[in-house]
């Protein structure tokens, strides 16, 4: 099934809420393509899971993809069976509270029927040099707006 493409992603906030911006790096073959973008008041965890869904749905047609992220969040959600159990459970955490950020999560869902994704945890800040570009794309988009 389509394209192997791999994907980096990094979200980053000025205040944990503040203004934010995110940062992909996406590859296909010999071809690379960065993508960022903003937000004026956001979280942390809005701009990691925006970075993944603007890269996603930035590609033409259905792929196989590997997705590199430093957000436990956004992994550990898909990898943990997280977003499943919240879809059965109506929105709602194991501690019965009302799931965060369900509009991208909805978004996140109907990209994962579009591709085949498989997430993978990068540690954050390393010597990842994706990882970084990403970061780099994020903090540049804050920077550019604020």
């Amino acid at each position: 099934m389509g394209k192997k493409v791999i994907i980096y992603t990094d979200g980053a906030c000025s205040g944990n809420p503040g203004p934010g911006g995110w940062g992909a790096v996406m590859m296909y073959g010999p071809l690379t393509r960065e993508i960022s973008g903003y937000s004026p008041a956001t979280t942390n965890n809005r701009m990691e899971l925006s970075a993944a869904i603007e890269a996603l749905q930035a590609l033409k047609e259905p792929c196989q993809i590997d997705l590199y992220s430093d957000s436990s969040y956004l992994v550990n959600a898909i990898n943990n069976g997280w977003l499943k159990r919240w879809t059965l459970n109506n929105w709602q955490t194991a501690a019965k509270k009302s799931v965060e950020n369900i509009d991208l999560w909805q978004k996140i869902l109907k990209l994962l029927t579009l591709h085949t994704i498989n997430f993978h945890k990068v540690k954050g800040h390393s010597d990842n040099q994706y990882n970084n570009r990403c970061d780099t794309l994020a903090r540049e988009a804050i920077k550019r707006k604020s």
